[in-house]
């Protein structure tokens, strides 16, 4: 006989997260009997991106100045306590995929654009969480399984830029994976110990120690490869081998540096250290990086071009493809539709999969799926506005991503996640896998879609 614990009540309110601003907290009961005696209720909270590709999912604000800036949520709130709430009260609440298409088909809209994809997540992530909590399970195991074990590799930002600084770096996140450690605990303190060892060289050169949104420091440099020769010589001053323990990933965010009239890349910290105007087509950005690539342990780089430059990511990934991974976030938002071109076009080998970016948990986790059996890597990752929901984590380990994006280990709403993993592998104990991601070879198979 099959279980059936239905929706009881479906709330929703106003909290703040890792920026100061609004953002949607949603509170599901579900079970039988009396409320609050055989129920099970459980909470969630939607992040919040800076850096956003415009093919995302609607986040929903109230644009109301006197509010928050415009920020405020009050809609999106209101939009869980009534439609998206009757939508799928008394519906059973194991059954994640029809709990998600309830709550599209009351968005109605291909973007969500109705509801918000900040409500709709907001709820789906809820009744997921308080789903695993009524059935004495692990949420990571209840989203993937009996033989879920694959813990992720940190792809760990430590030097912020772009958007998430205030600062002359003008590309967006340089992080550090542990690929050489044994295992997530090992990783994570790996990755500690250099972010704590860069802290020292940036004070020793008196350059700033202050942090961006995602806990990264960051300093004014003349370029990129200044960042890059820092991160080296952070990790050998702790003890690690630069190319063999640990690795180097790159987001470029590079839809943030492109100018659409001019059609190239204006890079404005370097033009302003520099003292002229340092501009890249195309092709000199593909250039550019592999020049980075040949002097540096270099292993990923995330949004290398803007997100409508198909062709730019065919010849990118052509060129760089078999040497590193390259990354579709604003490329693919998370959306099976855009990753299936992707996918056919031959653009790009791996996805960031970010649940705000599509709106519930199954559309996430189909993106995962279809990117894994044509043989794309998956990242899952935070936004640069986060809170102290630890969902992530969860769903890191349950998809078998094998990487995970969740900042610098200096923030609460980062360590979070960092925090929940150490749980789980401990839970996990000798089950837990831990492997470098790149050992494997891509997958070159025709698509499966």
């Amino acid at each position: 006989m099959l279980r059936y614990l239905p929706v009881r009540r479906v709330y929703a309110r106003q909290v703040l997260d890792s920026r100061g601003n609004p953002t949607v907290e949603a509170e599901v009961t579900i079970g039988e009997g009396i409320m609050g005696i055989h129920g099970y209720t459980a909470r969630a909270m939607v992040p919040s991106g800076a850096s956003t590709g415009r093919f995302e999912a609607v986040e929903l604000r109230d644009g109301e100045k006197d509010k928050y800036l415009g920020l405020s949520v009050e809609k999106a709130v209101n939009n869980v306590n009534t439609k998206l709430a009757e939508a799928i009260l008394g519906e059973n609440a194991l059954d994640q995929m029809n709990i998600d298409r309830l709550l599209i088909e009351a968005d109605g809209t291909e973007n969500k654009s109705s509801a918000g994809a900040n409500a709709v997540l907001s709820v789906s992530m809820a009744v997921a969480r308080a789903a695993a909590k009524a059935l004495r399970i692990p949420l990571y195991q209840y989203i993937g399984g009996c033989h879920t074990k694959q813990m992720p590799v940190p792809m760990m930002n430590i030097l912020n830029g772009g958007k998430h600084a205030d600062n002359t770096v003008d590309l967006q996140e340089f992080m550090i994976m542990p690929c050489g450690a044994e295992d997530f605990s090992r990783g994570l303190q790996m990755c500690v110990e250099i972010y704590q060892h860069l802290k020292i060289i940036l004070k020793e050169k008196n350059l700033s120690t202050a942090v961006g949104d995602e806990g990264g420091f960051a300093p004014d440099l003349a370029d990129s490869r200044d960042v890059l020769a820092l991160l080296v010589h952070a990790s050998e001053c702790a003890g690690y081998h630069p190319g063999k323990d640990v690795m180097i990933a790159i987001d470029a965010a590079a839809s943030e540096l492109y100018d659409k009239e001019k059609g190239v890349y204006y890079f404005p910290g370097e033009s302003q250290m520099k003292g002229r105007e340092i501009l890249r087509d195309s092709g000199e950005m593909i250039q550019y990086y592999e020049s980075l690539l040949d002097e540096f342990p270099v292993i990923s780089i995330e949004d290398g071009l803007e997100e409508d430059d198909w062709e730019g990511w065919k010849l990118m990934t052509e060129r760089l493809g078999n040497r590193i991974q390259l990354v579709g976030d604003d490329l693919f938002v998370t959306n099976q539709k855009r990753l299936a071109c992707g996918i056919k076009l031959g653009a790009a080998n791996a996805v960031l999969i970010k649940v705000n970016q599509i709106g519930t948990v199954t559309e996430a986790l189909d993106a995962v799926k279809l990117a894994q059996k044509n043989g794309y890597h998956t990242v899952v990752s935070h936004r640069s506005g986060e809170t102290e929901d630890t969902f992530i984590a969860d769903l890191a380990v349950a998809s078998g991503a094998g990487q995970i994006k969740t900042g610098a280990p200096c923030r609460s709403d980062r360590n979070a996640k960092y925090n929940q993993l150490l749980r789980i592998a401990e839970n996990l104990g000798e089950l837990a896998v831990y492997e470098d991601p790149f050992i494997s070879e891509c997958n070159t198979a025709e698509p499966h879609l």
